[in-house]
């Protein structure tokens, strides 16, 4: 009985094409795409594995849905673009650069390796999905503590690998126990929720807020160094006290305390946070509403 195979829809800006993987090189792809859940490993496992067949010089992977920006190699003249697709499902945008013009036979070839590519990308939409929820605080719609931890490790990795910079903010609202006992766990709770959506506008598209716990965040900043960190840590200050809460009757006005710490040669995860939250504490102590550097 002969094995019925899927159909793999892929969409292109230059064809629309159902097709199928049968032959061993769409095996050989199919098995190394399966080691992965990540997007980026994804498509550089995938460039390398079709670089005999399809040479080309650069990559660009884009998902908006993950708010992802993939790119690597030298960007080229000529190109070739693919937006995946699988049922209904947008699974971004593939890009190729080459200094020459990828031939008819390529793009053929291309678009029936990329079938390899689509159910693994599924996988990691579906994976990292299911990620995000139990990643997200209920209340302020920050990532929470888990994600904080388990995104650290990762980025501290990153960064000793590529000799990047890595700062962390911790953020504190003052007096947030008055808010609570004069105006009610409501009131502290949209208190939260404000905060969190006011540095969320103030932050870069990468940047990552985390409620830490309690009327406490964390601010992680990639490839960022402790006087860019700084800054920024300032700029989130001065726009927390800048808002106004209205609470039925009564207007609030909230100021935070900010610690900053960036990633040193000898760090491990506790110690990068605990100086960002010394520092923090400090900035309580010297009288509140203030960013102090750890």
């Amino acid at each position: 009985m002969k094995e019925k195979s899927a159909e793999l829809a892929v969409v292109s800006n230059k064809s629309f094409e159902a097709s199928t993987a049968v032959n061993l090189h769409h095996y050989d792809i199919s098995s190394a795409l399966q080691t992965t859940l990540e997007f980026d490993e994804l498509i550089a496992i995938f460039c390398k594995k079709i670089q005999l067949t399809i040479p080309h010089n650069g990559v660009e992977y884009s998902n908006s849905e993950f708010d992802l920006e993939f790119k690597r190699g030298i960007f080229a003249r000529h190109s070739c673009t693919y937006a995946l697709k699988v049922e209904d499902q947008q699974l971004g945008e593939l890009k190729l650069m080459r200094s020459n013009r990828f031939s008819k036979d390529e793009l053929k070839m291309l678009e029936s390796l990329l079938c390899c590519l689509i159910y693994p990308l599924r996988n990691a939409s579906l994976f990292h999905k299911a990620l995000r929820m139990a990643y997200i605080d209920p209340l302020t719609k920050a990532n929470n503590r888990a994600a904080f931890i388990d995104g650290l490790q990762r980025e501290i990795k990153r960064a000793s690998r590529s000799s990047l910079n890595l700062s962390l903010i911790f953020v504190d609202l003052d007096h947030f126990k008055a808010i609570n006992d004069n105006y009610g766990h409501e009131c502290g709770d949209l208190a939260l929720a404000s905060a969190a959506a006011w540095m969320k506008d103030t932050l870069r598209g990468c940047d990552a807020i985390y409620r830490y716990g309690g009327e406490e965040f964390v601010v992680m900043l990639i490839d960022t160094n402790l006087d860019a960190a700084a800054l920024i840590a300032e700029r989130i200050r001065t726009d927390i006290e800048s808002h106004t809460l209205a609470y039925g009757m009564e207007v609030l006005n909230i100021t935070a305390s900010l610690g900053v710490s960036t990633l040193r040669g000898n760090d491990t995860g506790d110690t990068l946070i605990k100086r960002a939250d010394d520092a923090m504490y400090l900035a309580k102590k010297q009288g509140r509403n203030r960013v102090c550097v750890g």
